[in-house]
């Protein structure tokens, strides 16, 4: 075990009203399971924790609605909840879920204690809503209008827009769920916290860790008002009631103060599975780190409300906390909406052969500092044409070479020239990006998957540019070694990966005959000479590879066509035509043109064709160069896309 501090690593637990999409998936649980694998791989002690948020009153009103009680509804979506993750390869060290949990609620009971105890916690009369037929207390779930801050439509409580709170009787035209008729207002003696009061407690707190400057400017604006009175309990039969029950009879912690509480329950859970006796929720230490993941419309109650909670309830501790937050991730340029079906549920998608295509292009696309969009004909077309049509068929097409070339064993590096090296400190450089972009101070998933995706370009066009001279004898030197820098991209690739697409990154691993990487490199891994690999035939995405063995498809069955080479098919029957084959006469698409028996008239000709229904100048040394059909179609369509551009 290591001595460093334990790092606890929080995704804001979900509300069990219903399941995951990948709104949800794409925000605070792939962060928060892509920073622990990163921060393990570096030999930190760090944990993943979540559960289900088992006391909202979202799940109240999803129980009335499905006909059965708020504890059913809460298990049965807890349990949904918790497969989702795991077919996202997410598994949190620490799932808790709060209705069930062991002495959470005594737990909870105590937290609250503390804080009445404070004396800045305490009973208040406040204006509130009530429904005017039923006369029930409305909030949250219950109540909606115009936010008073932005006047974008809001739920009660918060604003998903501006970020900020609402108090319910403050919105603009109420309307009730219970009823039509309007609201209608009143008062509420509730335990309340002057939290306007707690300006400089709380900048003191933002200026002590990593707070992004979207929750310092939120926090800006919220203590501009000349009031901001927060509810700790409300009216409510769901939930646990403090025991403090003689002015707030009636009422329930409030679900959103009680998470400040489960997330030290959390760490306490799973201290007593670890034997870690220290890690207490009701003494906790300045040894912890906490990192926290959560979406904007969460910023106010974690980044705001929580530090002076503990401030409160523990006033010895300064608590060490980062911050991560993400947008709104929109569904074809609207919000994710269960209540409108416009969602795609992450089991709708998520499958061993899907996982780490959705992981990667959710790391890709997910919103950090801005909203962006989701769209199913986008992550299709990065499948087929980035993870099938250039990451996988380089890794198929490498093994093929290497088959061909050195019987499926790595070879040790020759002779190296400039181009080498050169190639050799881009890969440090990805290396280093990579590096700082899944580290805590920069994390950003998006720059991760750029970074893994410029590293396979870089060595797509590597293979390319030492293409030309991989048959010969003269070159067979610098041959190995610019085969071994492949490989080292492979290798190099498998580690790094494996914090985006843990699945992809171990299965890689196995075909280059290593174990799944456990520890991040500090500098561009050579793979050992000698080792036997397996990347031809493997399939990474969920499509077949070219079949690279002496088994082939008959003539004109191409099922598995690389996606990156749409002019293979065209290059086919230029060739034939070029040959001047018989009709149904195969043609060998894995042997260089050098062997397909072209003639130096027959070479400028082709050429020619090229050049004519292309556009496209190429030098006979690189027609002659390639490694095989498929490799000159791949350059042939580079070169005219980059005409195109």
């Amino acid at each position: 075990m290591s001595t460093s501090k334990p790092i606890f690593v929080f995704s804001t637990p979900p509300t069990p009203n219903g399941d995951l999409h990948l709104g949800h998936l794409s925000g605070p649980y792939l962060g928060a399971d892509a920073f622990v694998r990163f921060q393990r791989m570096n030999g930190a002690d760090a944990w993943h924790l979540t559960g289900s948020d088992d006391y909202q009153s979202y799940v109240v009103d999803r129980a009335r609605r499905d006909g059965r009680g708020p504890a059913e509804t809460a298990a049965h979506y807890s349990a949904e909840i918790a497969e989702t993750l795991a077919l996202m390869d997410i598994r949190p060290d620490q799932y808790t879920v709060t209705n069930t949990a062991s002495a959470y609620r005594e737990g909870l009971q105590a937290f609250f204690s503390r804080l009445a105890a404070s004396g800045r916690i305490r009973p208040a009369e406040n204006e509130a809503l009530f429904d005017a037929e039923t006369g029930d207390y409305l909030y949250e779930v219950d109540v909606s209008g115009g936010c008073p801050t932005c006047r974008a439509p809001a739920g009660g409580n918060i604003c998903e827009e501006c970020g900020e709170p609402n108090f319910c009787a403050d919105l603009l035209e109420p309307r009730s769920g219970k009823s039509d008729a309007p609201p209608r207002s009143g008062s509420q003696r509730r335990y309340s916290l002057p939290l306007h009061e707690f300006a400089d407690e709380v900048a003191e707190h933002h200026a002590s860790g990593r707070v992004p400057v979207r929750l310092k400017e939120l926090a800006e604006r919220l203590f501009h008002r000349e009031r901001l009175d927060v509810p700790i309990t409300h009216p409510s039969s769901w939930g646990v009631p403090p025991i403090e029950t003689t002015d707030v009879d009636g009422q329930v912690i409030w679900v959103w103060p009680e998470m400040s509480y489960g997330f030290l329950y959390g760490i306490q859970a799973l201290g007593a599975r670890l034997e870690q006796d220290g890690w207490r929720a009701d003494a906790p230490s300045p040894d912890w780190k906490i990192v926290h993941f959560f979406g904007y419309d969460n910023s106010f109650y974690h980044a705001i409300l929580y530090p002076v909670l503990y401030r409160l309830a523990h006033p010895e501790w300064s608590p060490d906390i980062d911050y991560h937050v993400n947008e709104f991730y929109l569904l074809e340029g609207e919000k994710f909406s269960t209540s409108r079906r416009h969602a795609i549920w992450g089991k709708d998608i998520l499958s061993p052969d899907t996982v780490d295509a959705v992981r990667f292009f959710l790391s890709r696309s997910r919103p950090e500092g801005r909203r962006t969009n989701f769209s199913r004909d986008a992550y299709e077309t990065a499948l087929r044409e980035d993870l099938i049509g250039k990451w996988q068929h380089w890794l198929n097409d490498l093994g093929a070479r290497v088959d061909k070339l050195y019987g499926g064993i790595a070879p040790a590096p020759g002779d190296w020239t400039p181009e080498h090296r050169a190639f050799q400190t881009r890969l440090g450089e990805r290396l280093q990006g990579l590096t700082s972009s899944l580290g805590p101070d920069g994390f950003s998933l998006n720059r991760a998957a750029d970074e893994l995706h410029r590293l396979v370009e870089d060595a797509r066009r590597f293979a390319r540019e030492e293409g030309p001279i991989a048959g010969s004898t003269r070159w067979a030197d610098q041959t190995r070694t610019a085969i071994a820098l492949e490989l080292a991209a492979v290798n190099l690739l498998a580690h790094c990966a494996a914090p985006v697409m843990p699945r992809f990154s171990e299965r890689l691993a196995a075909s280059l005959g290593m174990p799944a990487p456990v520890a991040w490199p500090s500098q561009v891994p050579l793979l050992p000479q000698e080792t036997r690999l397996d990347l031809a035939r493997q399939t990474f995405f969920g499509a077949q590879p070219p079949d690279h063995g002496s088994e082939r498809s008959g003539p004109g069955d191409h099922a598995s066509e690389p996606a990156d080479a749409p002019l293979l098919p065209w290059l086919r029957e230029l060739l034939r035509t070029t040959l001047q084959l018989p009709e149904q006469a195969p043609l060998d698409d894995d042997r260089p043109l050098n062997e397909l028996g072209l003639e130096s008239l027959q070479t400028v000709a082709l050429q020619y064709q090229i050049l004519e229904e292309l556009g496209v100048d190429i030098t006979g040394e690189e027609l002659m160069g390639a490694a095989d059909v498929t490799a000159l179609a791949v350059l042939l369509d580079d070169r005219a896309e980059a005409m195109r551009i």
